[in-house]
């Protein structure tokens, strides 16, 4: 059974920074890529950033100059690190990654994380 697990979020004012943490543990065969959703009250949920294993980033258009997504393959974490955040950044933050879950065939399954709550005070 895979499980993501995130960390970091939390209160922080206009102007500050946060790190998101989010490590994958169980049986698997590799990740094709990671990223981090989020969903503000009332919002559709939406793609932040995220990172491929050759290393490509996305960004949302909201976020770009101020987050950035990275990696550590030999500990199978994501990392999003947060700054001039912003009263609007303020979401619950999702972690998702795109799995190898077979050894002998190219099949992924994407799983996500329990959310992380980030409030940004003005």
């Amino acid at each position: 059974q895979v499980q993501l697990v995130e960390s970091g979020g939390g209160l922080v004012q206009a102007g500050g920074s946060l790190r998101l943490s989010c490590a994958a543990s169980g049986r698997f065969f590799g990740i094709d890529d990671m990223g981090w959703d989020r969903q503000s009250s009332g919002e559709q949920r939406e793609l932040v950033a995220d990172i491929t294993s050759g290393g490509s980033t996305t960004y949302a258009e909201s976020v770009k100059g101020r987050f950035a997504i990275s990696e550590d393959n030999a500990k199978n974490t994501v990392y999003l690190q947060m700054n001039s955040l912003k009263p609007e950044d303020t979401a619950v933050y999702y972690c998702y990654m795109r799995i190898r879950t077979s050894a002998i065939s190219s099949r992924t399954q994407v799983y996500w994380g329990q959310g992380t709550h980030v409030t940004v005070s003005s």
